[in-house]
């Protein structure tokens, strides 16, 4: 049975739109990422750590966390990146462990995580990977579009994310979300959602 999902690909592949897709099939959505930002906001429990390990320079004007700030310091910096983790990654374990009880035994479960591949850990713990994916470009101009990035910092992001061979070869089913409509896309969503979960659901 296939009650646990874990879905990733690259930033601007359209991992979030096939996370809804999957709600809206019956599925319980564990986002890593908005655990990730939700224990870095203003009260956080993260940030006193963040806080002692970065300096001020890290913290925004609110009391939380300034991504950018951190951004350029990881970037710039591998062993600032190691320290991010070191405290931000138990963290988010706690809470995503602890979402996923929440859901039931019943529940098909699906873990929304950007750096699936990149952790190495979530083989175990899931049944099966889903991988959405898009070419290098395409991630470029979508991010470009709805965030304001530079291309610079998109790429510098694609760059610290797994390469997509290697995201597609850890992946059970892989959906190329290169020019699929929105309605396309909920197809290849309900026939992966059919083909792995709905019959744990009945």
């Amino acid at each position: 049975m296939v009650r646990r999902i874990g879905l990733t690909g690259g930033i601007g592949s359209g991992k979030s739109t096939v996370a809804g897709l999957l709600v809206a099939q019956g599925a319980v959505l564990v986002d890593t990422d908005a655990i990730a930002r939700s224990i870095a906001q203003a009260g956080g429990i993260a940030m006193p750590a963040l806080e002692a390990t970065f300096g001020r320079t890290v913290i925004a004007a609110d009391g939380g966390l300034d991504r950018a700030a951190m951004r350029q310091i990881v970037f710039a910096d591998a062993g600032a990146k190691l320290r991010l983790e070191s405290i931000l990654h138990p963290l988010i374990g706690t809470e995503t462990q602890r979402q996923a009880a929440a859901a039931g035994e019943d529940a098909v479960v699906v873990f929304d995580v950007p750096l699936l591949v990149e952790s190495g850990r979530w083989r175990a713990i899931v049944d099966r990977v889903l991988v959405v994916d898009a070419t290098e470009a395409t991630q470029l101009q979508r991010v470009v579009a709805r965030s304001g990035w530079t291309p610079d910092a998109v790429n510098a992001v694609i760059a610290q994310q797994a390469p997509r061979k290697a995201r597609r070869a850890a992946a059970d089913a892989v959906i190329y979300n290169e020019s699929l409509t929105l309605a396309e896309l909920e197809i290849e969503v309900q026939g992966l959602w059919e083909l792995w979960a709905a019959a744990t659901t009945r």
